[in-house]
């Protein structure tokens, strides 16, 4: 009997995502007595061509990580949608932008004069960029094409099931390879993950006052955090109440906040909710005392958007200029 067979895909992303495949370790081996690898190009050497000459929903399920952010992506994700029957966006930047999606805040052509003329790392006397198609000589080059808006998957192509995560964990990847493999799986659409907030489950939760009241917004590397005190009670910022469960949460492990890398609970604006919570408990009497106080959020979209920007109204598409 011909065993099921796995694609997994990366674009734009940091990696992560296949390494958590790796840190299933000894599992791995389990899974693969199970299934076939047909694709998976930061593991093993396959072609694009191997995935175009097989027959129409010919794989079992593939998992695709990162955002969708050149045409060369777009292609392969579109050719994986028609040869595969399930798709999982996989990791918080398939899901929904993750940090690649900050790009949208701005625009590709600065993004460009930064990256190529004004990164104190760069020399670029002859004012070189990379251009989608070049000739020298004989030869005719290409590369692919930067889209002006960087995509979450399912604004490409008809994802059927999400696991968010920067990234997902090696428990979390195991348990999903297989209950694909088991049949055990939910109505298409659904998120492969808790639908509750990461403070139902956190160790500090009984440390967290009935009625939290901070007067100072601070930085993490701005003070010694109380590694069993609740860190919003602390008044360190905390994606906890606007953040999907089932991380098992290893960076408040670690004595840091949440950043919210496990994307919103299903129907919520990740920074809204984190917005509406800072609302609640900021000792703020009127309009100027609560501009004194936000004002220590430098970065206040990195801070609430930081990994779900491309799938907020904040920067679903952004205009050139």
């Amino acid at each position: 009997m011909k065993k099921p067979t796995i694609a997994i895909s990366w674009n734009s992303s940091c990696g992560g995502c296949d390494e958590s495949i790796i840190d299933i370790e000894e599992r791995i081996l389990d899974i693969a007595q199970k299934v076939e690898f047909v694709f998976w190009p930061c593991a093993m050497d396959f072609k694009y061509s191997d995935i175009k000459n097989l027959p129409d929903a010919d794989i079992a399920v593939s998992l695709i990580n990162g955002a969708i952010q050149n045409s060369d992506q777009e292609r392969t994700v579109k050719l994986l949608r028609e040869k595969s029957k399930i798709i999982v966006a996989f990791g918080s930047c398939a899901c929904f932008g993750g940090i690649p999606s900050l790009a949208n805040l701005t625009t590709s052509a600065k993004i460009f004069v930064q990256s190529f003329f004004k990164s104190p790392t760069v020399h670029n006397e002859e004012d070189i960029v990379p251009l989608s198609e070049c000739t020298e000589g004989h030869y005719s080059l290409t590369l692919p094409e930067i889209h002006k808006t960087v995509s979450t998957l399912d604004m490409v192509i008809e994802v059927d099931y999400y696991l968010p995560g920067c990234p997902p964990t090696a428990k979390m990847v195991a348990g999903v390879i297989e209950r694909i493999l088991d049949g055990d799986l939910p109505e298409k659409g659904n998120v492969l993950a808790p639908e509750k907030v990461l403070c139902a489950s956190c160790n500090r939760n009984a440390t967290k006052p009935d009625n939290i009241k901070i007067n100072e917004i601070k930085r993490i590397h701005e003070v010694i955090a109380d590694p069993e005190l609740c860190f919003l009670a602390q008044g360190i910022l905390c994606l906890g109440p606007a953040t999907r469960d089932g991380c098992d949460y290893p960076c408040i492990k670690g004595n840091m906040p949440c950043t919210g890398c496990m994307g919103p609970v299903t129907g919520a604006d990740q920074g809204a909710k984190m917005i509406g919570t800072l609302g609640g408990i900021l000792c703020a009497e009127n309009e100027k005392e609560t501009e004194s106080l936000l004002s220590s959020l430098v970065d206040p979209a990195g801070a609430f958007y930081r990994y779900s920007t491309g799938a907020s109204l904040l920067g679903r598409k952004r205009e050139e200029g």
